[in-house]
Protein backbone atom coordinates (compact mmCIF):
# COMPACT_ATOMS: atom_id res chain seq x y z
CA UNK A 1 0.00 0.00 0.00
CA UNK A 2 1.27 3.27 -0.66
CA UNK A 3 -0.74 6.19 0.19
CA UNK A 4 0.41 9.65 -1.05
CA UNK A 5 -1.13 13.34 0.14
CA UNK A 6 -1.25 15.61 -2.56
CA UNK A 7 -2.44 19.00 -1.31
CA UNK A 8 -3.38 20.18 1.86
CA UNK A 9 -5.88 22.94 2.96
CA UNK A 10 -5.74 23.78 6.46
CA UNK A 11 -6.27 20.05 8.01
CA UNK A 12 -8.74 19.38 4.63
CA UNK A 13 -6.04 16.68 2.57
CA UNK A 14 -6.30 15.33 -1.02
CA UNK A 15 -4.67 12.57 -1.42
CA UNK A 16 -4.31 8.71 -3.17
CA UNK A 17 -4.31 4.96 -2.18
CA UNK A 18 -2.45 2.63 -4.09
CA UNK A 19 -3.59 -1.02 -3.30
CA UNK A 20 -3.21 -4.53 -4.95
CA UNK A 21 -6.82 -3.78 -5.96
CA UNK A 22 -6.22 -0.52 -7.68
CA UNK A 23 -5.95 3.28 -6.81
CA UNK A 24 -8.26 5.09 -4.72
CA UNK A 25 -8.89 8.65 -4.76
CA UNK A 26 -9.43 10.42 -1.70
CA UNK A 27 -11.75 11.55 0.13
CA UNK A 28 -13.90 8.58 -0.97
CA UNK A 29 -17.15 7.52 -0.19
CA UNK A 30 -17.36 3.92 0.01
CA UNK A 31 -20.43 3.03 -1.33
CA UNK A 32 -22.11 0.04 1.57
CA UNK A 33 -22.74 -2.86 0.04
CA UNK A 34 -23.47 -4.97 3.49
CA UNK A 35 -23.84 -8.85 2.29
CA UNK A 36 -21.78 -8.03 -1.18
CA UNK A 37 -24.83 -6.13 -2.58
CA UNK A 38 -25.82 -2.56 -2.59
CA UNK A 39 -29.66 -2.92 -1.07
CA UNK A 40 -31.93 -1.54 -4.03
CA UNK A 41 -31.23 -4.11 -7.19
CA UNK A 42 -27.88 -1.90 -8.13
CA UNK A 43 -25.44 -4.03 -9.80
CA UNK A 44 -21.70 -3.96 -9.95
CA UNK A 45 -22.04 -2.98 -13.66
CA UNK A 46 -24.20 0.04 -12.32
CA UNK A 47 -21.83 1.05 -9.48
CA UNK A 48 -18.63 0.82 -12.06
CA UNK A 49 -21.08 3.70 -14.53
CA UNK A 50 -21.67 5.90 -11.46
CA UNK A 51 -18.38 6.00 -10.23
CA UNK A 52 -18.29 4.16 -7.48
CA UNK A 53 -14.15 3.29 -6.20
CA UNK A 54 -14.83 1.28 -3.13
CA UNK A 55 -17.72 -1.69 -1.59
CA UNK A 56 -17.84 -1.83 1.91
CA UNK A 57 -18.96 -5.53 3.03
CA UNK A 58 -19.94 -6.94 6.53
CA UNK A 59 -17.74 -9.57 7.89
CA UNK A 60 -20.21 -10.59 10.32
CA UNK A 61 -23.27 -10.93 7.54
CA UNK A 62 -21.11 -12.60 5.11
CA UNK A 63 -20.21 -15.09 8.10
CA UNK A 64 -23.48 -15.83 8.91
CA UNK A 65 -24.63 -15.79 5.14
CA UNK A 66 -23.60 -17.41 2.83
CA UNK A 67 -20.65 -18.04 4.87
CA UNK A 68 -17.18 -16.98 4.34
CA UNK A 69 -15.95 -20.48 3.83
CA UNK A 70 -17.92 -20.66 0.83
CA UNK A 71 -16.57 -17.44 -0.47
CA UNK A 72 -13.15 -18.64 -0.24
CA UNK A 73 -13.72 -21.50 -2.38
CA UNK A 74 -15.25 -18.57 -5.21
CA UNK A 75 -11.81 -16.83 -4.96
CA UNK A 76 -12.36 -14.00 -2.42
CA UNK A 77 -15.43 -11.83 -2.52
CA UNK A 78 -13.94 -9.53 -6.04
CA UNK A 79 -14.32 -12.62 -8.00
CA UNK A 80 -18.04 -14.01 -5.79
CA UNK A 81 -19.69 -10.17 -6.52
CA UNK A 82 -17.54 -9.74 -9.84
CA UNK A 83 -15.96 -6.57 -8.75
CA UNK A 84 -12.45 -5.51 -9.09
CA UNK A 85 -11.75 -2.41 -7.65
CA UNK A 86 -10.98 -2.02 -3.89
CA UNK A 87 -13.51 -3.73 -1.17
CA UNK A 88 -13.37 -2.74 2.98
CA UNK A 89 -14.75 -5.23 5.34
CA UNK A 90 -15.58 -4.13 8.36
CA UNK A 91 -14.62 -6.58 11.20
CA UNK A 92 -18.11 -7.01 12.97
CA UNK A 93 -17.25 -4.64 15.76
CA UNK A 94 -20.38 -2.61 15.37
CA UNK A 95 -22.50 -6.05 15.68
CA UNK A 96 -21.23 -5.97 19.19
CA UNK A 97 -22.93 -2.60 19.38
CA UNK A 98 -26.40 -2.74 16.99
CA UNK A 99 -26.70 -6.87 18.60
CA UNK A 100 -26.38 -5.45 21.88
CA UNK A 101 -29.14 -7.71 23.30
CA UNK A 102 -27.50 -10.64 21.20
CA UNK A 103 -24.08 -10.61 22.36
CA UNK A 104 -22.04 -11.40 25.55
CA UNK A 105 -18.56 -9.98 25.58
CA UNK A 106 -15.77 -11.01 27.21
CA UNK A 107 -11.40 -10.54 26.82
CA UNK A 108 -11.44 -13.66 24.46
CA UNK A 109 -14.03 -12.00 22.33
CA UNK A 110 -17.93 -11.82 21.56
CA UNK A 111 -20.55 -14.20 21.57
CA UNK A 112 -23.57 -13.44 19.74
CA UNK A 113 -26.84 -14.96 18.90
CA UNK A 114 -27.52 -14.88 15.29
CA UNK A 115 -30.26 -12.37 14.31
CA UNK A 116 -31.47 -14.85 11.74
CA UNK A 117 -31.97 -18.06 13.57
CA UNK A 118 -30.33 -17.63 17.07
CA UNK A 119 -27.26 -19.92 16.92
CA UNK A 120 -24.50 -19.25 18.79
CA UNK A 121 -21.52 -17.65 16.67
CA UNK A 122 -18.26 -16.33 18.60
CA UNK A 123 -15.78 -13.53 17.46
CA UNK A 124 -12.84 -12.72 18.48
CA UNK A 125 -9.84 -11.25 16.65
CA UNK A 126 -7.92 -14.16 15.39
CA UNK A 127 -11.55 -14.80 14.26
CA UNK A 128 -12.29 -11.59 12.79
CA UNK A 129 -8.58 -11.46 10.83
CA UNK A 130 -9.69 -15.10 9.39
CA UNK A 131 -13.31 -14.38 8.27
CA UNK A 132 -12.04 -11.38 6.26
CA UNK A 133 -8.57 -12.95 5.23
CA UNK A 134 -11.00 -15.92 3.61
CA UNK A 135 -13.24 -12.66 2.15
CA UNK A 136 -9.87 -11.46 0.62
CA UNK A 137 -10.87 -7.78 0.88
CA UNK A 138 -8.08 -5.02 0.34
CA UNK A 139 -8.92 -3.47 3.69
CA UNK A 140 -9.47 -5.55 6.69
CA UNK A 141 -11.04 -3.42 9.72
CA UNK A 142 -9.78 -4.39 13.33
CA UNK A 143 -12.31 -6.30 15.67
CA UNK A 144 -13.27 -3.83 18.51
CA UNK A 145 -16.16 -2.63 20.44
CA UNK A 146 -18.41 0.05 19.51
CA UNK A 147 -19.32 1.77 23.16
CA UNK A 148 -22.30 3.99 23.04
CA UNK A 149 -21.64 7.63 22.18
CA UNK A 150 -22.99 8.36 25.92
CA UNK A 151 -21.86 5.73 27.84
CA UNK A 152 -20.72 6.32 31.50
CA UNK A 153 -16.37 7.22 31.55
CA UNK A 154 -16.58 4.01 33.65
CA UNK A 155 -17.33 1.43 30.99
CA UNK A 156 -15.78 3.36 27.94
CA UNK A 157 -12.24 3.45 29.72
CA UNK A 158 -11.76 -0.49 30.26
CA UNK A 159 -13.71 -0.93 26.72
CA UNK A 160 -11.39 1.03 25.06
CA UNK A 161 -8.37 -0.61 26.91
CA UNK A 162 -9.96 -4.17 25.60
CA UNK A 163 -10.04 -2.68 22.14
CA UNK A 164 -6.49 -1.92 22.24
CA UNK A 165 -5.50 -5.44 23.61
CA UNK A 166 -7.67 -6.76 20.18
CA UNK A 167 -5.92 -4.61 18.40
CA UNK A 168 -2.43 -6.09 18.83
CA UNK A 169 -3.70 -9.25 18.46
CA UNK A 170 -5.36 -8.26 15.09
CA UNK A 171 -2.43 -7.10 13.91
CA UNK A 172 -0.37 -10.74 14.92
CA UNK A 173 -2.63 -12.31 12.82
CA UNK A 174 -3.26 -11.00 9.98
CA UNK A 175 0.68 -10.95 9.77
CA UNK A 176 0.46 -14.58 10.33
CA UNK A 177 -2.29 -14.88 7.73
CA UNK A 178 -0.61 -12.91 4.97
CA UNK A 179 2.44 -14.91 5.47
CA UNK A 180 0.43 -18.03 4.32
CA UNK A 181 0.84 -19.27 1.21
CA UNK A 182 -2.68 -20.03 0.29
CA UNK A 183 -4.20 -16.50 1.39
CA UNK A 184 -6.18 -15.14 -0.77
CA UNK A 185 -4.93 -11.63 -0.72
CA UNK A 186 -1.48 -11.67 0.87
CA UNK A 187 -1.24 -7.74 0.66
CA UNK A 188 -4.12 -7.38 2.75
CA UNK A 189 -4.46 -4.30 4.68
CA UNK A 190 -5.40 -3.80 7.83
CA UNK A 191 -7.05 -0.66 9.93
CA UNK A 192 -7.43 0.20 13.50
CA UNK A 193 -10.00 1.92 15.25
CA UNK A 194 -10.24 4.83 17.67
CA UNK A 195 -13.04 4.63 20.13
CA UNK A 196 -13.65 6.79 23.57
CA UNK A 197 -17.30 7.71 23.00
CA UNK A 198 -17.36 11.78 23.57
CA UNK A 199 -14.70 11.79 25.92
CA UNK A 200 -11.97 13.79 23.97
CA UNK A 201 -9.10 12.51 26.60
CA UNK A 202 -10.08 9.01 26.33
CA UNK A 203 -9.96 9.38 22.00
CA UNK A 204 -6.40 10.90 22.50
CA UNK A 205 -5.23 8.82 24.39
CA UNK A 206 -6.32 6.01 22.37
CA UNK A 207 -5.63 7.70 19.48
CA UNK A 208 -1.72 8.35 20.19
CA UNK A 209 -1.38 4.62 21.43
CA UNK A 210 -2.95 2.91 18.58
CA UNK A 211 -0.54 5.76 16.25
CA UNK A 212 2.45 4.04 17.59
CA UNK A 213 1.18 0.64 16.29
CA UNK A 214 2.09 1.63 12.91
CA UNK A 215 -1.24 0.33 11.02
CA UNK A 216 -1.97 1.36 7.15
CA UNK A 217 -4.95 3.63 8.38
CA UNK A 218 -6.93 4.80 10.96
CA UNK A 219 -10.45 4.71 11.83
CA UNK A 220 -12.52 6.82 14.07
CA UNK A 221 -15.80 4.80 15.44
CA UNK A 222 -18.49 4.94 18.31
CA UNK A 223 -19.96 8.34 16.49
CA UNK A 224 -22.91 8.94 15.07
CA UNK A 225 -24.16 6.43 17.49
CA UNK A 226 -26.04 8.79 19.58
CA UNK A 227 -24.25 12.00 19.79
CA UNK A 228 -25.09 15.22 18.30
CA UNK A 229 -23.39 16.41 15.04
CA UNK A 230 -21.70 18.99 17.27
CA UNK A 231 -20.32 16.56 19.84
CA UNK A 232 -19.29 14.48 16.32
CA UNK A 233 -17.26 17.48 15.14
CA UNK A 234 -16.11 18.32 18.65
CA UNK A 235 -14.75 14.81 18.42
CA UNK A 236 -12.90 15.31 15.41
CA UNK A 237 -11.57 18.46 16.28
CA UNK A 238 -10.04 17.19 19.06
CA UNK A 239 -8.85 13.65 18.41
CA UNK A 240 -7.78 13.49 14.17
CA UNK A 241 -4.92 15.79 15.25
CA UNK A 242 -3.20 12.66 16.92
CA UNK A 243 -3.64 10.37 13.98
CA UNK A 244 -1.30 10.06 11.25
CA UNK A 245 -1.51 12.49 8.31
CA UNK A 246 0.65 10.12 6.28
CA UNK A 247 -2.10 7.33 6.70
CA UNK A 248 -6.07 7.21 5.72
CA UNK A 249 -8.43 8.67 8.16
CA UNK A 250 -11.71 7.15 7.99
CA UNK A 251 -14.91 8.27 10.02
CA UNK A 252 -16.95 4.89 10.34
CA UNK A 253 -20.85 5.31 9.08
CA UNK A 254 -21.29 8.99 8.38
CA UNK A 255 -22.72 10.27 6.93
CA UNK A 256 -25.28 13.33 5.43
CA UNK A 257 -23.74 15.35 2.81
CA UNK A 258 -23.02 18.34 5.71
CA UNK A 259 -21.30 15.73 7.46
CA UNK A 260 -18.86 14.36 5.09
CA UNK A 261 -18.04 18.29 4.54
CA UNK A 262 -17.26 19.31 7.92
CA UNK A 263 -15.25 15.48 8.17
CA UNK A 264 -13.17 16.40 5.35
CA UNK A 265 -12.34 19.87 6.51
CA UNK A 266 -11.42 17.81 9.69
CA UNK A 267 -8.69 15.44 8.31
CA UNK A 268 -10.80 12.70 7.23
CA UNK A 269 -10.52 11.38 3.53
CA UNK A 270 -12.65 7.69 4.03
CA UNK A 271 -16.17 7.67 4.18
CA UNK A 272 -19.36 5.44 4.13
CA UNK A 273 -22.80 5.38 5.50
CA UNK A 274 -26.23 3.43 4.41
CA UNK A 275 -27.82 7.31 4.33
CA UNK A 276 -28.06 7.66 0.57
CA UNK A 277 -29.49 3.61 -0.49
CA UNK A 278 -31.59 3.44 2.80
CA UNK A 279 -33.01 7.09 1.95
CA UNK A 280 -33.23 6.40 -1.79
CA UNK A 281 -35.33 3.27 -1.19
CA UNK A 282 -37.95 5.61 0.42
CA UNK A 283 -38.23 7.74 -1.91
CA UNK A 284 -36.23 9.95 -0.38
CA UNK A 285 -33.70 12.05 -2.71
CA UNK A 286 -30.28 14.24 -2.01
CA UNK A 287 -29.91 17.31 -4.49
CA UNK A 288 -27.83 20.38 -4.69
CA UNK A 289 -30.94 21.93 -3.03
CA UNK A 290 -31.86 20.02 -0.29
CA UNK A 291 -33.40 16.82 0.11
CA UNK A 292 -37.11 16.23 -1.71
CA UNK A 293 -39.47 13.05 -0.62
CA UNK A 294 -41.03 11.77 -4.02
CA UNK A 295 -44.18 10.68 -2.15
CA UNK A 296 -45.42 14.06 -1.99
CA UNK A 297 -48.36 14.72 -3.83
CA UNK A 298 -47.46 17.51 -5.57
CA UNK A 299 -44.77 15.29 -8.11
CA UNK A 300 -47.66 13.38 -9.29
CA UNK A 301 -47.55 15.19 -12.86
CA UNK A 302 -44.15 16.54 -12.64
CA UNK A 303 -42.08 16.18 -15.26
CA UNK A 304 -39.19 17.25 -14.63
CA UNK A 305 -36.14 14.74 -13.73
CA UNK A 306 -35.30 14.64 -10.01
CA UNK A 307 -32.54 17.41 -10.03
CA UNK A 308 -32.41 18.95 -13.91
CA UNK A 309 -28.87 18.52 -14.80
CA UNK A 310 -27.80 15.82 -13.06
CA UNK A 311 -26.64 12.89 -15.23
CA UNK A 312 -27.24 9.65 -13.16
CA UNK A 313 -29.23 6.66 -14.74
CA UNK A 314 -32.53 8.20 -13.34
CA UNK A 315 -32.42 11.96 -14.25
CA UNK A 316 -31.04 11.53 -17.81
CA UNK A 317 -34.10 9.65 -18.69
CA UNK A 318 -36.97 9.43 -16.22
CA UNK A 319 -39.52 11.83 -14.98
CA UNK A 320 -40.32 12.54 -10.93
CA UNK A 321 -43.88 11.78 -12.09
CA UNK A 322 -43.07 8.29 -13.16
CA UNK A 323 -40.53 7.47 -10.05
CA UNK A 324 -43.19 8.43 -7.88
CA UNK A 325 -45.39 5.92 -9.44
CA UNK A 326 -43.17 3.21 -9.29
CA UNK A 327 -42.45 3.92 -5.97
CA UNK A 328 -45.96 4.33 -4.95
CA UNK A 329 -46.85 0.56 -7.31
CA UNK A 330 -44.04 -0.75 -4.85
CA UNK A 331 -42.24 -1.37 -8.36
CA UNK A 332 -38.56 -2.48 -7.66
CA UNK A 333 -37.74 -0.29 -10.62
CA UNK A 334 -38.63 2.80 -8.40
CA UNK A 335 -36.33 1.93 -5.24
CA UNK A 336 -33.39 1.27 -7.85
CA UNK A 337 -33.72 4.07 -9.62
CA UNK A 338 -33.50 6.39 -6.35
CA UNK A 339 -30.60 4.61 -4.95
CA UNK A 340 -28.90 5.09 -7.78
CA UNK A 341 -29.66 8.84 -7.98
CA UNK A 342 -28.51 9.20 -4.57
CA UNK A 343 -25.23 6.97 -4.88
CA UNK A 344 -24.66 8.99 -7.52
CA UNK A 345 -24.95 12.33 -5.63
CA UNK A 346 -22.76 11.10 -3.49
CA UNK A 347 -19.95 10.07 -5.67
CA UNK A 348 -20.30 13.61 -7.96
CA UNK A 349 -19.90 15.39 -4.69
CA UNK A 350 -16.47 13.34 -3.60
CA UNK A 351 -15.36 14.21 -6.95
CA UNK A 352 -16.44 17.97 -6.56
CA UNK A 353 -14.93 17.84 -2.96
CA UNK A 354 -10.97 16.90 -4.82
CA UNK A 355 -11.34 19.09 -7.41
CA UNK A 356 -11.81 21.63 -5.38
CA UNK A 357 -8.98 20.36 -2.70
CA UNK A 358 -6.80 20.38 -6.14
CA UNK A 359 -7.62 24.10 -6.66
CA UNK A 360 -6.93 25.47 -3.35
CA UNK A 361 -10.96 26.51 -2.97
CA UNK A 362 -12.17 23.48 -0.79
CA UNK A 363 -13.27 26.32 1.74
CA UNK A 364 -15.51 28.10 -0.78
CA UNK A 365 -16.80 24.93 -2.34
CA UNK A 366 -18.14 23.45 0.88
CA UNK A 367 -20.09 27.11 1.77
CA UNK A 368 -21.03 27.19 -1.64
CA UNK A 369 -22.63 23.62 -1.11
CA UNK A 370 -23.87 23.83 2.34
CA UNK A 371 -25.89 27.24 1.67
CA UNK A 372 -27.41 25.67 -1.95
CA UNK A 373 -28.26 22.18 0.00
CA UNK A 374 -30.64 24.31 2.79
CA UNK A 375 -32.05 26.38 0.02
CA UNK A 376 -34.88 23.38 -0.24
CA UNK A 377 -36.45 24.58 -3.28
CA UNK A 378 -37.93 21.79 -4.54
CA UNK A 379 -39.96 21.20 -1.06
CA UNK A 380 -41.21 24.97 -0.64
Amino acid sequence: MKYTVLKQEGRAKRAVMETVHGTIQTPVFMNVGTVAAIKGAVSTEDLEQIGTQVQLSNTYHLHVRPGDDKIRQFGGLHKFMSWEKPILTDSGGFQVFSLSGLRKIKEEGVTFRCHIDGHKIFMGPEESMQIQSNLGSTIAMAFDECPPAKAEREYVIPSVQRTTRWLERCQKEMKRLNSLEDTINRQQLLFGINQGAVYSDIRIDHAKRISEMDLDGYALGGLAVGETHEEMYYVLDETVPYLPVNKPTYLMGVGTPANILEAVDRGVDFFDCVYPTRNGRHGHLYTNFGKINLFNAKYELDDRPIEPGCQCPACRRFSRAYIRHLLKAKEMLGMRLCVLHNLYFYNTMMTEIRDALDRGEFAAYKKRKLDGMQNIVYDK
